[in-house]
C-alpha cells in the first residue's frame, strides 16, 4: 500500500542528500519492502539499530529510504538500516522515494552510499568491487573512474580476497586490518601463513612489525633454498622503488640489481590479475 505525503513533508525531505526537487516521498508499507540483493554491507550492529530505533520512536523517520518497484513489493536501494530500525520500532509504514533503476545502477548506488558513510569493512568493500567488476564487465581502471576511487585502492582491496578464508574472516571482524592483509599478501611461503597470523594475533603486531616479520620470513626461506649465497642488505634507493611499484601495480614487486644489469620481478595471482597489471603498465 502506498500513500503520497503532503507538499510540506516533500519540501522537508527534499533537503536530504538522497532527494531532489523532482523526488516524491511516499509512505510505503514496511511489509512490502525487502533488503537490497546487492547490499554490500553484510552485518548491521545491533546496538546501532537499537539506537536508531529509539530515535525513530521519538522523532519518526527523518530521512526517507530509496526503493525500486519489483515484481513483489519494493527492493531497498538505500536506507536498509533505517528500514530495520523502523521495523524494530513497530512502524507499519516508512517514507520512501521510488526510483526506476537497473540492477547496475542499484549496485553502484548501494556501494557509493556505504562508501560515503564509511560503513563497510575492507572485505565487504572488496567483495562489492569484485561483484561490480564481474557484473558490469569493466576493468579496474574503468571502475575507479566511475566510483571516484583510485585504481590502486580497488586493486589492493580486491587482492585481499585471495587470502585464506580464515584470514579474510579476521579482517572482516576487525581483528586484522587492511594493512595487515596487504602485508600478508607478500608472504612467499603460503604454508607458513597460519603460523605468521597466529603470531600477529598473539603479539598484537602492528602493520610495520608485520611487514618486518614477513620480510624476515621470506629471507629465511630464500636462504634455505640458496644457502651458498650470502644475503645482502638491499639498497635503500632500490627498496623505495620496490615500494612505489608495489603500490602502483597493486602487487608484490622485487628489484634485483647486478653489477651490469638488473631484473624486476612482478608477482601475479591469476590470468585476470596478469591482464590487470599489463593494462596498468600500458596506461602508465
Amino acid at each position: 500500500m502506498v500513500k503520497r505525503l503532503g507538499k510540506g513533508l516533500d519540501a522537508i525531505f527534499s533537503e536530504s542528500s538522497e532527494t531532489s526537487n523532482e523526488d516524491v516521498v511516499e509512505q510505503i508499507a514496511i511489509k512490502e519492502c525487502r533488503p537490497n540483493p546487492y547490499q554490500p554491507r553484510k552485518t548491521f550492529a545491533a546496538d546501532a539499530i537499537d539506537e536508531l530505533k529509539d530515535s525513530i520512536l521519538q522523532y519518526g523517520v527523518i530521512q526517507p529510504i530509496t526503493v525500486r518497484k519489483s515484481m513483489i513489493g519494493y527492493e531497498i536501494v538505500v536506507g536498509e538500516r533505517r528500514y530495520r530500525a523502523a521495523k524494530e520500532a513497530g512502524l507499519t509504514e516508512i517514507p520512501a522515494i521510488v526510483k526506476d533503476l537497473t540492477d547496475e545502477e542499484m549496485m553502484e548506488i548501494a556501494l557509493l552510499e556505504n562508501l560515503q558513510r564509511e560503513d563497510l569493512t575492507p572485505i565487504e568493500e572488496a567483495e562489492a568491487y569484485e561483484m561490480l567488476l564481474t557484473e558490469l564487465d569493466v576493468t579496474q581502471e574503468e571502475l575507479s573512474k566511475r566510483l571516484g576511487k583510485s585504481r590502486s585502492h580497488i586493486a589492493n582491496l580486491v587482492r585481499l580476497l585471495s587470502l585464506p578464508e580464515q584470514v579474510i574472516a579476521y579482517i572482516n571482524n576487525g581483528e586484522l586490518s587492511m594493512g595487515h592483509g596487504r602485508a600478508l599478501l607478500g608472504l612467499k611461503d603460503k604454508e607458513s601463513m597460519h603460523a605468521v597470523v597466529k603470531k600477529i594475533r598473539a603479539d598484537k603486531l602492528n602493520v610495520r612489525q608485520v611487514e618486518k616479520l614477513i620480510t624476515d620470513t621470506n629471507n629465511k626461506q630464500l636462504l634455505k633454498k640458496r644457502p651458498e649465497k650470502k644475503q645482502k642488505k638491499k639498497d635503500i634507493f632500490i627498496q623505495h622503488k620496490e615500494d612505489a611499484l608495489t603500490d602502483h601495480l597493486g602487487t608484490s614487486v622485487v628489484i634485483n640489481r647486478g653489477k651490469k644489469k638488473g631484473k624486476i620481478e612482478i608477482e601475479f595471482y591469476s590470468d585476470d590479475d596478469l591482464e590487470r597489471i599489463i593494462n596498468v603498465l600500458q596506461n602508465s
